[in-house]
């Protein structure tokens, strides 16, 4: 009888997930690469500058960050999912929906209730419980269905926003203006000069290092991104740890939607758009391999500021049409995906 296979630690896991990687790459090779989002927005900065001088400005730096925060929370969980050897294409959609969903519940609880904050707050716990629900959603079918997490999450991007169109009845739903007054601040107040969203995002991106780097689940991750088949060996609950990466994705989600809602104070069907891209983007940008197995939420966060800025320069100089800003994104996406070639 061949003997029972004992549970890993987080150790063995992550030594076994990373058994088949190359030992003779040099280690000054990984930190060159480690340092090239950081060199590549340190130059993005300098360019910047010289071709308009309000770019170096502290209002417009606040103002990078602040349209940074909603697309950077949900790269750091899509960080998780690209290293565990996954993918979400239904992101943007999955927002919209969240979006209109919290809006018609603010809406009609507002009144119920009486009062108006309470709405607002729980309407902001939905945000985060329905984000949660959809990637629990996205983790059975992946795991127990055995369907790739392409397939899913492409069809849960058309049914995600055909939902919300269906409920808007093809236009916006929007929240009352007594109820977007007060919901105003979750966008526009600022603490210590940064504005919320900012330290959200922080705080969001400070969390996802820590269960990345110092937690038994993000070895897990690295290790199933590795290998999936020799984790499977060293007893790691693969698809367990597989279904949590996709509900803190939905809980990423809900957490950048509830943040963006005041921002316009309305959903459509246009909501979201080209999200999904702009956090792939973000996360192969930072340094995350496509194949999975490495990242880190650091080069996560440096990746959506650079492509932050990228569009902040299109705004400010006339190089380009702004309306090539998804083009761009587009073009860095295949571009980093070529040089990464090879590597695991």
């Amino acid at each position: 009888m061949p003997p029972e296979p004992q549970p890993a630690t987080p150790e063995a896991a992550t030594a076994a997930g990373a058994a088949h990687r190359s030992e003779s790459k040099p280690r000054w090779t990984e930190r060159l690469h480690g340092l090239g989002p950081v060199i590549g927005l340190v130059l993005l900065c300098i360019a910047g500058t010289m071709l308009n001088s309000d770019f170096a400005t502290v209002d417009n730096a606040m103002n990078v960050l602040t349209r940074t925060a909603f697309i950077g929370i949900i790269a750091v969980g899509m960080c998780f999912v690209i290293i565990s050897g996954g993918i979400d294409l239904s992101v943007g959609s999955m927002a919209a929906l969240i979006a209109g969903c919290v809006i018609m519940f603010i809406n009609a609880m507002g009144p119920m209730f009486g009062s108006p904050l309470l709405a607002v707050v729980l309407g902001a716990l939905l945000a985060v419980a329905l984000g949660a629900a959809f990637g629990l959603a996205h983790g059975l079918l992946i795991t127990k269905g055995r369907i790739e997490p392409f397939i899913v999450t492409l069809g849960t991007l058309g049914i995600f926003r055909a939902y919300l169109t269906y409920f808007a009845d093809g236009g916006a739903l929007t929240l009352d203006n007594e109820l977007s007054d007060l919901y105003a601040p979750v966008y526009y107040a600022s603490l210590l000069g940064i504005p919320v969203p900012v330290w959200v995002f922080l705080i969001v991106a400070i969390i996802g290092g820590v269960i990345l780097n110092r937690t038994a689940y993000g070895r897990y991750v690295q290790a199933i991104g590795s290998n999936e088949q020799v984790a499977r060996y060293a007893a790691v609950g693969v698809d367990n740890v597989k279904i949590l990466t996709y509900v803190l994705l939905g809980v990423c989600v809900g957490i950048a939607t509830l943040l963006y809602v005041p921002r316009l104070g309305s959903a459509s069907p246009t909501t979201g758009l080209l999200w999904e891209l702009e956090a792939i983007a973000a996360v192969i940008v930072g340094g995350t391999a496509l194949k999975g197995g490495a990242g880190s939420i650091t080069g996560t966060v440096i990746g959506a500021i650079l492509l932050s800025v990228i569009s902040n320069i299109l705004n400010l100089t006339s190089i380009i049409s702004v309306y090539l800003n998804a083009a761009v994104q587009g073009i860095v996406i295949i571009v980093v995906a070529f040089l990464q070639r090879g590597r695991r």
